[in-house]
């Protein structure tokens, strides 16, 4: 396998991270152990948690894989929302984060945290407080890198200003959303990540299960989460969602390569992209995505797959500008 660089780290990763939000609810752990022992088999070295899966589960279980080995994987965690109906429980206040951390920590029986995410924007904190917080926790070494999560390029790039003019340690690592149907990523936030030197993991490569190859014809689903859950079925219920599914669908069987593998091959394959994380309830469901070690994502290749989803729009507002005609 061959490792990448997160952004200015130095620390070597697989291009696949393996996400834990299924651990403790949709896999138990008899399942959660077989796909951490599958995915260790093939060199992946990177998991990705958070304190609310599961509610505080995931951690617990990835703690128990973990330890016999805990020197030689990555582990992100991450801090934000609400673990309890306390008022304090959430957000990016220092009190929130330093409690939160603890709390991972011990869920995790580790003494670091590789990477801790700051989950989502807190719009009642000052980013200077949050990123006073995490500075302090990496000086004690609770965390070596701080990272940001669900945060607009505007945001990210406030803070890493914040960040150089205070001195303090900077985000890293950044885990936006990002798959054929979702682009918006491609517009400002990549750009950034590329032009600062960050590492980038980014989440729901199969679109919630949109890009598995299920929906052909017209077909929808008849339950799952992008109709039972509220969050996936806004997120992905345009009709341009399902003609990129239907179109991708089809491209993947004329290349004669599974939808799920060419999907998540198709989100590392981008440039500033260091590893998409992938999740299952099963190992059977793992497989698919595993499968994207085995795709040769050609640059020819990719720009055919993203021709199947809409462009999205520049950032610029003077569309010209990017085509050479200044007047």
């Amino acid at each position: 396998m061959e490792y990448r660089t997160v952004g200015s780290t130095g620390v070597q990763v697989s291009p696949l991270c393996f996400g834990t939000m299924s651990l403790g609810t949709e896999a138990d752990e008899q399942a959660s152990a077989a796909m951490y022992r599958r995915v260790r088999e093939l060199g992946i070295n990177f998991f990705d948690t958070a304190n609310v899966y599961g509610g505080g589960r995931s951690e617990e279980i990835l703690g128990t894989l973990v330890a016999g080995e805990r020197d030689d994987v990555v582990i992100t965690s991450k801090a934000f929302f609400p673990l309890s109906a306390d008022p304090n429980s959430g957000g990016l206040s220092r009190r929130h984060i330093m409690q939160a951390v603890e709390g991972s920590l011990s869920r995790l029986g580790t003494d670091r945290i590789d990477f801790y995410f700051v989950h989502s924007f807190d719009e009642r904190t000052p980013i200077e407080q949050t990123l006073r917080a995490l500075d302090d926790l990496q000086r004690q070494g609770k965390i070596l890198y701080p990272a940001v999560s669900n945060w607009a390029a505007w945001q990210i790039a406030t803070a890493l200003g914040v960040s150089a003019r205070e001195g303090l340690a900077r985000f890293e690592l950044i885990q936006p959303m990002y798959n054929l149907a979702k682009r918006q990523a491609e517009v400002e936030i990549l750009p950034l990540a590329q032009a600062e030197n960050l590492g980038v993991i980014t989440y729901s490569p199969l679109g919630g299960g949109l890009l598995t190859g299920k929906y052909r014809g017209g077909q929808r689903p008849e339950g799952g989460r992008l109709i039972e859950n509220s969050r996936y079925a806004d997120r992905y219920g345009q009709e341009s969602d399902w003609a990129t599914a239907e179109l991708f669908a089809a491209f993947a069987d004329d290349a004669g390569v599974p939808p799920v593998a060419l999907a998540v091959a198709w989100a590392m394959g981008h440039p500033g992209v260091t590893a998409p994380i992938i999740g299952a309830r099963s190992l059977e469901q793992l497989e698919g995505s595993l499968a994207a070690l085995d795709v040769e994502m050609t640059p020819e290749l990719r720009a055919q797959i993203s021709a199947l989803s809409p462009t999205p729009p520049p950032a610029n507002d003077r569309t010209e500008v990017l085509t050479g005609r200044w007047t």
